[in-house]
């Protein structure tokens, strides 16, 4: 049985479209499918090139988007101080675009705790001292890769932000986590954002969420978000912001031989566009 489900206004609620999937579109046909489909701003990683990142920019700002900054591309780096290095000139570029936040996959699980602190300390320092807040996204290999993994950084940092992918936590936990309460209730006060794609026990994003077998799954991902953004509500926080992000192969499943996928992730996205609307809006 789902639990009461929080609603807040339409202009609270801002549902970000994922650049991720669509990066071969031109700029202005990414944007344009974007305020088609009625999200109210973009997920990216931004351009390291001054000038391009300004044209983006600009063109975000131009078609009435906001803009959620993202850098993931540390995961290709994996000696420490080349990381590190890494990490703070993608952090700082983000934050010179001004963006709503930044949203960072920071670390790795292998990393010692006294190395995945130093980088959240960096990204701190970087917020503090641009005024742009960053928050760390759950996700496999990184620091907050398991559960119980990331509860030592949440007992060193009593202030750490974080994005919700618990897709990532089904599948590194073999499970939808349903034994696992006590440490969500944990993590749940840390979360500012939430990347709403639904995975299962055995990977990161089903099929197609709609389908009735994906029931399950789909609605312990709802209770998720319904206790996130209750909590949220009861903090005080106003706006709530949610990235649908189901992404392109392997992410989506492909049948064999032929490696056409399954599903659009686009129509998918779209489609949990318009689910968290229906059911989070008053």
């Amino acid at each position: 049985m789902l639990q009461h489900v929080p609603k807040v206004a339409k202009a609270q609620l801002r549902i970000f479209a994922p650049h991720w999937g669509s990066a071969h579109l031109s700029r202005d046909v990414f944007l344009q499918k974007a305020v088609d489909a009625g999200f109210d701003g973009v997920e990216m990683s931004l351009p390291l090139e001054l000038a391009e990142r300004r044209r983006w920019t600009d063109a975000i700002s131009a078609a009435g988007l906001e803009l959620v900054a993202q850098q993931w591309e540390t995961v290709l780096t994996s000696d420490f101080d080349e990381h590190k290095k890494t990490l703070r000139t993608l952090l700082e570029n983000a934050v010179a675009a001004a963006p709503r936040f930044v949203n960072t996959h920071t670390g790795k699980d292998w990393y010692s705790f006294e190395q995945n602190s130093a980088l959240i300390k960096l990204a701190d320092e970087i917020a503090t001292a641009s005024g742009v807040p960053i928050v760390h996204e759950i996700h496999r290999s990184r620091f907050s890769g398991h559960p119980t993994l990331l509860l030592p950084y949440l007992a060193a940092f009593p202030n750490l932000p974080l994005n919700a992918d618990l897709s990532h936590w089904c599948v590194g936990c073999e499970s939808l986590l349903h034994d696992q309460k006590h440490v969500l209730a944990k993590v749940f006060p840390h979360v500012t954002h939430i990347h709403a794609r639904v995975g299962h026990a055995q990977g990161p994003q089903v099929s197609d969420f709609r389908a009735p077998e994906q029931a399950e799954a789909l609605d312990a991902h709802l209770q998720w978000w319904d206790a996130i953004i209750s909590g949220q509500q009861a903090d005080g926080r106003h706006a709530i912001t949610i990235t649908p992000e189901f992404g392109p192969s392997p992410y989506t499943p492909t049948l064999p031989y032929t490696g056409v996928p399954v599903a659009d992730a686009w129509e998918l996205n779209v489609a949990m566009l318009n689910l968290l609307r229906d059911r989070y809006t008053a």
